[in-house]
């Protein structure tokens, strides 16, 4: 069941996929939606099986297995506009999520905000060996300090021409900055919403 956040005059549709810990209610998956429909993109938000349990329960449950995750995101794009050019995208694990469902499904483009490269303190489990087999351009919106892949390590990944990075300043692992850099949350993440929206505009 997709929630949707419809803009004015769409050049395109992104459902986007949540994270792990929080679902498509959390601060940055809202924020993030409000503002890409101002930039003219209308985004689908929707809750995985697992986190729709664990808001009925009212208590935390961990993520299902990538299988059952994929399925569940598969089926939720029989819901899309078809009438609209179709991205597809998330935070953390939704975007590693959706990464992994762009080998497989057609589409015009996958954006990852803070893509989880590997466990935190764990650099040598890395989660890119499906890079090759996307079938679209993926755009990976990463936090500088972001202790699932900081930007030092990234940069010495071997990744495939079609997987671009764009770093966010002092952002951690959702692309919050620290007070000290003179950034804000809010500003960051409007960065990412850009970063995104402009993406999607040059693979139209």
């Amino acid at each position: 069941m997709i929630n949707w956040v419809n803009a004015d005059k769409p050049i395109a549709q992104l459902i986007l996929a949540h994270g792990a810990g929080a679902g498509m209610d959390s601060d940055f998956m809202v924020t993030m939606a409000n503002n890409l429909v101002k930039l003219g993109v209308t985004v689908g938000l929707f809750d995985f099986e697992y986190m729709q349990q664990a808001k009925l329960e009212g208590k935390r449950r961990p993520p299902q297995r990538a299988p059952k995750l994929l399925a569940y995101f598969e089926s939720i794009l029989a819901e899309v506009d078809a009438n609209l050019p179709l991205f597809i995208g998330g935070k953390s694990m939704g975007g590693r999520m959706a990464s992994m469902l762009a080998c497989e499904q057609s589409v015009k483009g996958v954006i990852a905000f803070g893509y989880p490269f590997h466990p935190p303190g764990k650099p040598e489990k890395l989660r890119i060996e499906h890079f090759p087999d996307l079938k679209a351009p993926l755009a990976i919106i990463q936090g500088e300090r972001d202790t699932f892949g900081k930007k030092d390590e990234v940069e010495s990944y071997p990744v495939c021409d079609n997987v671009r990075t764009f770093w966010i300043p002092d952002g951690d692992h959702s692309l919050v900055p620290r007070k000290a850099s003179g950034l804000t949350q809010l500003q960051n993440w409007q960065t990412a919403a850009e970063i995104a929206s402009q993406f999607i505009a040059k693979q139209l």
